[in-house]
């Protein structure tokens, strides 16, 4: 996988050799987005599985149990990292399997089927809210929801993308998306490779262009997203929404269904990651420490944007539109089919 905690400055492949070593780099953020964890996961599970030392399927099963419990625990709010998990699970435990060089490829397999539904999944999405994007759009960018987030193609970004390989010429103002600065680093980086104009505004200057007159739409991935519609996203995400309310400037979600949790009936059941407070405290600006010596931080990573503050979800089966109790269960039993 690409190590994204050197972009833009450094290109680096990084490859790994047990599922732990997955779990680490999915914790440390080496690769980062729900859609890209989900993947991740998987062909962990699957590395799990051809490194096991198990000679007989019922002790791989227990091998597989374990690096779950692990990879699982590695980020508790994207709901993708426990869907691909369970998938993988499913394969596992399939009685019918009765053969541990079998069943180790069958789980290859089932990893392989997971990247490759996400890359479809996400050019599904991209065109269905491309097709809401007319000429010369101005869109503000929460975080990065490109193709270093996916698979391949992105969510959101993936949206943009589309519209600019239609030739409606978006313009982005990218939010920097603090602390750890994924729009800046991140998504700036990838508008750069496609050759999308774009602009980097501080994540607290979102409200001023929004109430410019000048933006048209916001758009944003999710990590996991409650059967009313409640959105997990990036921190910072609540507050662009409630700007973007103030200001009628349409708010859009990007996510595919295994994003969707129906099980959580709304968003204060979806648990938040609270971070490293260094990653806030040891930002420098010219060589020197921003923060006072022995200050204390707090950093959650993520927010919950409620669905009053949403006008739709677009989803590789379509856009929903509230009311979400009602038409989310419908787009997800869609991909169930």
């Amino acid at each position: 996988m690409i190590d994204q905690r050197l972009l833009p400055g450094e290109y680096r492949e990084v490859s790994f050799d047990s599922y732990d070593q997955v779990a680490d780099a999915i914790q440390q953020m080496v690769v980062r987005g729900a859609p890209a964890i989900g993947a991740t996961a998987a062909f962990g599970m699957a590395l799990a599985a051809h490194t096991s030392p198990a000679g007989e399927v019922v002790e791989l099963r227990d091998d597989m149990a374990a690096a779950a419990e692990t990879l699982q625990a590695a980020r508790p709010t994207a709901i993708n990292l426990t869907w691909a998990v369970e998938r993988m699970l499913q394969v596992a435990n399939n009685p019918v399997m009765d053969d541990v060089r079998e069943l180790r490829a069958a789980l290859l397999d089932q990893a392989q089927s997971i990247a490759d539904e996400d890359v479809e999944i996400n050019k599904r999405m991209a065109a269905y809210g491309a097709g809401l994007m007319q000429e010369g759009e101005t869109v503000i960018h929460h975080c990065n929801t490109g193709a270093l987030a996916t698979v391949d193609w992105g969510t959101a970004l993936g949206v943009i993308r589309m519209a600019h390989e239609q030739g409606k010429n978006p313009h982005v103002l990218v939010d920097e998306t603090r602390p750890r600065l994924q729009g800046a680093r991140l998504t700036a980086w990838e508008l750069e490779q496609y050759g999308i104009s774009y602009e980097i505004i501080t994540d607290n200057a979102a409200g001023f262009f929004l109430s410019s007159g000048k933006v048209n739409r916001v758009l944003v991935g999710a990590d996991r997203v409650a059967a009313n519609g409640d959105v997990a996203n990036k921190i910072g995400t609540y507050m662009l929404a409630l700007a973007a309310r103030d200001n009628q400037v349409p708010f859009f979600a990007v996510v595919p269904t295994s994003t969707v949790d129906l099980l959580l009936v709304k968003g204060d059941q979806i648990p938040i990651e609270e971070r490293d407070p260094g990653e806030v405290l040891d930002l420098e600006v010219k060589g020197e420490p921003v923060a006072p010596a022995g200050a204390l931080a707090r950093n959650p990573a993520f927010d919950i944007t409620p669905h009053r503050l949403i006008t739709g979800i677009v989803t590789e089966n379509g856009v929903v539109y509230p009311p979400f109790e009602i038409n989310l269960p419908k787009a997800v039993m869609e991909s169930q089919r």
